[in-house]
């Protein structure tokens, strides 16, 4: 059995994920971080994690980026693999995170579902050709009134992988307002949209000479998120230390 420290465990997702893991026979949580205690729950959950004294062998973190540099202290210091779901973090913080890869095994993705990094592998192909042909490309992404950091991480995970596959020949346009310019073609523009409840929609648009090819992805439900952290648990325990994502799982 892997024992798992969840962070965040009080929030929509850790909830999620604990619903989840209830009923894996190869995971169990022995304890979790959450501001908020005063919430039931079947192990003991700790306000802040420089108080926990329960050992594990992962952390699945769906906390917040405010927490990351004390959860990678903690991991460090107990020599614990994290599977890092939590978006938004501050250049500082990212490489942090690339510097704590070299004590301990981490994995991190903007977004843990089984199909968006199955679109991220298509992706990385029709960037190839579709670019290198002129076609512009447009990521439009949509999430609850709720989400805090914009663009989300997905948007930005799939802008990467599509950039790493042509040499990182693209640069991002996040806001046009006030511009009075012809779109470069080496751009990627983004855009952000926040309402309701959406749980999250991602659309890549290919525009071309009189045809345009969209790849979309639609969450319906957080339990493929909880689902792909759980794999993405099971898979990173016991690992060496090193930087690890999701297409390392699927």
């Amino acid at each position: 059995m892997i024992n798992v420290l969840m962070c965040g465990c009080n929030g929509r997702m850790g909830r999620t994920v604990t619903q989840m893991i209830a009923k894996d026979e190869q995971l169990q949580i022995v304890a979790g971080i959450d501001p908020f205690t005063e919430v039931e729950n079947t192990y003991p959950v700790f306000a802040d994690i420089k108080e926990c004294d329960v050992k594990c062998d992962v952390v699945i973190d769906f906390s917040s980026s405010k927490t990351t540099t004390d959860l990678l202290d903690y991991c460090i210091k107990t020599k614990t693999p994290v599977v890092l779901c939590s978006t938004g973090h501050s250049e500082e913080q990212l490489k942090q995170i690339e510097e704590a890869s070299k004590s301990i095994a981490i994995l991190k993705s903007g977004n843990m579902s089984l199909g968006i990094n199955v679109l991220e592998k298509l992706l990385k192909q029709a960037v190839v050709i579709l670019g290198n042909e002129g076609y512009d490309i447009e990521i439009v992404e949509k999430h609850h009134n709720q989400k805090l950091d914009a663009p989300s991480g997905t948007a930005l995970d799939i802008a990467n992988c599509m950039n790493g596959a042509v040499d990182n020949k693209y640069h991002y346009v996040y806001d046009r307002t006030g511009r009075r310019e012809k779109r470069d073609e080496n751009e990627i523009g983004i855009s952000s949209i926040r309402g309701g409840s959406i749980v999250g929609d991602h659309d890549v648009i290919f525009a071309g000479q009189d045809e345009v090819i969209t790849f979309s992805h639609s969450a319906y439900s957080r339990a493929i998120f909880a689902k792909g952290a759980a794999t993405a648990a099971k898979f990173l325990a016991g690992k060496e230390a090193g930087f690890y994502t999701m297409q390392d799982v699927i």
